[in-house]
């Protein structure tokens, strides 16, 4: 269910993904993640990762987050946010590199966050260098 709230505030957004990491099911890793998007409406759509009986495989809370952003007919997010319970702030996983970069672009802020409270404030083209993106597809 998308959530609307102030587009300028970065801590709101993981504000947003610490609030609905509760959420994730990960009864095998136990390591808990939630994410944030902010659509271009400025509508945020959120995520958690999702474990299922073939562990390892499973979905990324950041790519469920995505999903429900294109689910609600927006296509290009604005800010992303990541927030798990580990000792630093942790960065989108490296399977949804080109989702998110696609998605966003370089630029759009990133904020990710710890549940004890440290946050990084990133953009996405620094947080996620070498992504893969349509231009990469340019010849075909």
């Amino acid at each position: 269910m998308p959530v609307s709230l102030d587009p300028l505030a970065p801590s709101a957004l993981l504000d947003t993904a610490r609030a609905v990491r509760e959420n994730a099911y990960a009864p095998y890793s136990r390591f808990k993640v939630g994410a944030a998007v902010r659509g271009a409406s400025g509508t945020v759509y959120r995520g958690v990762n999702v474990e299922n009986v073939a562990y390892p495989e499973g979905t990324c809370a950041e790519a469920g987050a995505i999903a429900a952003m294109c689910a609600a007919g927006e296509t290009r997010l604005t800010a992303v946010a990541v927030i798990a319970d580990s000792p630093e702030p942790v960065p989108p996983c490296g399977g949804w590199r080109p989702e998110v970069g696609g998605f966003g672009g370089p630029r759009p802020p990133g904020g990710l966050g710890t549940t004890e409270g440290k946050e990084f404030h990133t953009t996405i083209g620094a947080l996620l260098p070498g992504r893969f993106d349509a231009g990469h597809m340019s010849k075909v």
